[in-house]
């Protein structure tokens, strides 16, 4: 999927369809004058549905979709004959979707799993005949309800990609060359800051046809839980990862205080991503010779301690097999407990 391809911000209006009429109708035929009321009920106007899809990873198919209407409900007719009702309007959406309300900025829900079905925009009940209000007392009822109006919204759709594994780093980190070897996704790459603008989805190809789902987001600059850079746009795409992987260059001044900068600006984004499971990466680590690696590791083995690192090379496949054997024992830590380890 080419990076203009990736959708996950879209707003559109969305205007349910309108209650059908109740008829007034009076029963006439030859030899009957003056029959009873026989006016039927409106049909119902059409709903706006969302469902899920787990085969769509983008929004785009609504990039240019500005309005979602459901069919009005047709009027009732003579012979207490209903009218029909509104068309329904069903739209797909990627897993991960939330729904926003444009005005009050309320999460109104979110889909998360394949073919869930949630209303949008409910349709206008029809209005009733007057058949329905006959009565001893008013035999010819001359008037019936008008359909209820239909509901109208400006909603924002986002996508919070689903992946198992987040990347984080600062802009040109290696992390899209890291993806890009790892699975195989195409990002693109390129030696300048903000290379990558919109998210990128690979899936990783493990032992014995496993595999999961890794995902590469746009750098993270200092200040950006309060909007800098892309901020709040990509910060939302590695909320629903169960492991964070923080990639942090070896030629980096100081890699504990990158790592610092990256874990706080996810802190004042949103505190509960600090409750992850976390994996430090030291990339490009083909810079360094066994000595100078030793030396790091006596220094890192201070400052991340009960945090694990990994040395890695992208470009000289160092490091490579050993990095997903971790994460997929990170991804599986809880499958993997003994449940009956007091048992001989």
């Amino acid at each position: 999927m080419t990076e203009g391809n990736f959708v996950d911000y879209v707003k559109i209006y969305v205007t349910s369809g309108r209650g059908g009429k109740g008829s007034t109708h009076l029963h006439r035929e030859k030899f009957i004058e003056k029959g009873g009321p026989d006016g039927g009920d409106g049909g119902r106007g059409g709903h706006v549905y969302l469902k899920g899809n787990k085969s769509l990873w983008t929004l785009f198919h609504l990039k240019f979709v500005k309005h979602m209407r459901g069919g009005h409900g047709g009027d009732g007719g003579s012979s207490r004959s209903t009218g029909h009702d509104g068309e329904d309007k069903f739209v797909e959406v990627p897993l991960g979707t939330v729904v926003r309300d444009i005005e009050t900025g309320e999460i109104l829900f979110e889909i998360t799993e394949h073919d869930e079905v949630r209303i949008l925009a409910q349709g206008g009940k029809g209005g009733l005949g007057n058949w329905n209000f006959r009565s001893s007392t008013n035999q010819t009822p001359r008037y019936s309800q008008p359909g209820l109006p239909s509901q109208e919204l400006d909603v924002i759709l986002e996508l919070k990609v689903l992946a198992d594994v987040g990347l984080v780093g600062f802009p040109n980190a290696g992390k899209s060359t890291l993806l890009s070897v790892l699975t195989s996704a195409k990002p693109k790459i390129a030696d300048y800051a903000f290379t990558t603008l919109k998210p990128n989805l690979g899936i990783v190809a493990y032992r014995e046809f496993q595999s999961f789902v890794i995902a590469d987001i746009p750098g993270i600059i200092e200040g950006a839980a309060e909007g800098k850079g892309l901020g709040h746009y990509f910060l939302r795409h590695i909320e629903r990862n169960s492991t964070l992987l923080f990639l942090v260059p070896a030629d980096a001044d100081n890699i504990k205080k990158e790592y610092n900068i990256l874990l706080d600006e996810l802190r004042r984004y949103n505190p509960e991503m600090l409750d992850k499971d976390r994996l430090v990466v030291i990339s490009k680590c083909d810079m360094l010779d066994d000595e100078l690696k030793a030396e790091m590791k006596q220094q890192l083995d201070i400052d991340f301690k009960g945090t694990p690192y990994l040395f890695i090379s992208s470009v000289a496949q160092q490091g490579l097999t050993e990095l997903k054997d971790k994460l997929w024992e990170m991804l599986n830590k809880d499958e993997n407990k003994p449940e009956n380890s007091h048992k001989i």
